[in-house]
């Protein structure tokens, strides 16, 4: 048996923590869900300059042209005929993307053009090419 115990000094405080950490969770997957990660295209490239150029906002599909053709998502080359795939891949999971062509000055234009209209053929809601600010 146990020794009786006086009165009113039995309880002790407890605190639940289990709600506090399902709502730390849901907050957490919430941001994790919402936050839109900026793809890198995995290799530099001379942007040619341009007196109009507007920086662009949002989230962004970038392909980049090498000088020698290459063409660049994710820090992966790519064959040209796959732009349309990775575009559209892309298109999925942000629809209101726009897609932005970081060509080089010295890139041949008709690899510019096949990309643009590769991506326009994914679907893409708006094609910009990259440029520097100001005149050279």
């Amino acid at each position: 048996m146990r020794p009786a115990r006086a009165r009113g000094g039995d309880s002790e405080a407890a605190i639940d923590l289990t709600p506090m950490l399902d709502i730390v969770f849901i907050m957490l997957i919430f941001f994790i869900v919402t936050t839109s990660f900026v793809k890198e295209t995995g290799v530099e490239v001379q942007r040619p300059s341009a007196q109009s150029a507007v920086q662009q906002e949002g989230g962004n599909i970038l392909i980049a042209i090498r000088p020698n053709g290459e063409v660049w998502m994710e820090k992966k080359r790519i064959d040209l005929k796959a732009v349309r795939a990775n575009v559209e891949r892309m298109l999925a999971e942000a629809p209101e993307s726009a897609v932005v062509v970081l060509a080089d000055a010295e890139s041949n234009t008709g690899v510019l053009v096949e990309v643009m209209d590769q991506a326009k053929l994914a679907g893409a809601p708006s094609i910009s090419i990259a440029a520097e600010q100001g005149s050279r």
